[in-house]
């Protein structure tokens, strides 16, 4: 019997998913749906990290090549706060253009015989499919439909953000920090192609009043954005997408993931705050995932309920270090007017359940002589992880 599957959402958990799939089993009959025209996609440039990478490679070797070719790579963190820059060498990065990658991935699925449907949106599961997959973002309309089967929650953070484009090519991943007489705003800056990089600025509520950037049209934003990160962007413009706005942070999670033939994937499952830059390589490891459980359990509803209970438990400690890593933008002012080398070392341990409870200063020195005496590296290494599950249960419990 020829198995059946359709996609709703061909971004990079769709389009991966297609892929895996026909590689496992190429008599499979594959579709994926995309509402937009093709070539027709939001958003700059995305991030991920050598991680990913060394997994898509293991995937599969032949999209893996060519992601990693049309990638700009950094090893170096930037802070800068007002006139004082920081430099940090790190992890290894990469950045790729939105509309590329999903250029790579949608000829890699066609490559694979994988139809692809471009102007067609699924609202409701099709008739004749053995799999359904919702793989069509944070507003999903197949999950939507199923809102009280999935349980699907949202919680709304405090700050605004805005994603924006500009030609200044940042050549490490950049944070830059800037006063105004209505408090802190910032940006998050990284290149993703030759001449472009991402910039994302954010900001508290109060700033965002006060500032008048509620009631400023675009061209007014533009030049207000401009002149507070002049020294960053070297007279380089931002760009804003056509009706690109401010928002603040949707955080998604569903009680369940999956009913009857129905699945999610990606953001229409969950969502994870844009700091840690982990939106892109989730959707894509969800995609590995569900493409695992398929291959190695023969019935549907145990390949489904596989994929869902592994991704939870991988997800535990990603979600928690977005958590944290929100929390940590939105108290700013408990970090920012540190020494420019303390405060960048609280941002990179921005992740940690610890740091909203110990006193800035006194985590640094805790952490630096963590650093150099084993012990303390160990008790740091236990303690973290039960502080974020006693933290989570205990937020939980105040939800429910």
């Amino acid at each position: 019997m020829r198995v059946k599957v359709v996609c709703a959402g061909g971004g990079p958990a769709g389009l991966y998913l297609a892929i895996l799939l026909k590689r496992q089993d190429p008599s499979r009959d594959v579709t994926v749906h995309e509402r937009n025209p093709e070539g027709s996609t939001y958003g700059w440039g995305v991030t991920y990290w050598r991680g990913l990478l060394d997994k898509l490679h293991e995937h599969d070797p032949e999209s893996a090549r060519a992601v990693e070719e049309h990638s700009v790579r950094w090893t170096d963190g930037v802070a800068r706060v007002g006139d004082v820059t920081t430099r940090h060498h790190g992890d290894e990065g990469f950045g790729i253009g939105r509309h590329r990658l999903l250029g790579l991935l949608a000829a890699r699925a066609r490559a694979l015989d994988v139809r692809l449907e471009f102007r067609s949106e699924l609202t409701r599961p099709p008739a004749g499919a053995d799999l359904v997959v919702a793989a069509d973002g944070v507003h999903s309309a197949l999950r939507t439909r199923a809102a009280g089967h999935f349980g699907t929650r949202v919680t709304a953070g405090r700050n605004h953000y805005i994603w924006l484009g500009t030609t200044k090519v940042f050549d490490a991943f950049t944070f830059a920090f800037t006063e105004t007489e209505h408090g802190w705003i910032w940006a998050y800056g990284y290149g993703y192609g030759a001449g472009h990089s991402t910039c994302v600025v954010e900001c508290s509520p109060q700033t965002f009043t006060g500032l008048g950037l509620d009631r400023a049209d675009e061209a007014e934003r533009a030049a207000l954005l401009e002149k507070l990160f002049a020294d960053v962007l070297d007279g380089h413009p931002l760009i804003a997408r056509p009706g690109a706005d401010w928002l603040t942070f949707r955080t998604l999670t569903n009680r369940t993931w999956h009913h009857g033939n129905l699945v999610l994937l990606g953001d229409a499952a969950h969502t994870t705050h844009y700091s840690i830059g982990a939106g892109t390589t989730l959707a894509l490891e969800d995609a590995m995932c569900l493409a695992g459980t398929l291959r190695t359990h023969a019935g549907l509803p145990e390949a489904l309920a596989a994929y869902e209970q592994r991704r939870r438990a991988e997800l535990l400690s990603v979600q928690s270090a977005a958590r944290y890593s929100a929390q940590w933008y939105e108290n700013l002012p408990r970090y920012i007017r540190l020494p420019p080398h303390r405060m960048f070392a609280l941002l990179g341990q921005r992740h940690s359940p610890l740091l909203p409870h110990v006193p800035p200063q006194l985590y640094y020195g805790l952490d630096k002589a963590a650093g150099q005496l084993e012990p303390l590296r160990r008790f740091k290494r236990w303690l973290g992880p039960r502080a974020a599950r006693a933290l989570h249960a205990r937020s939980t419990a105040r939800q429910g």
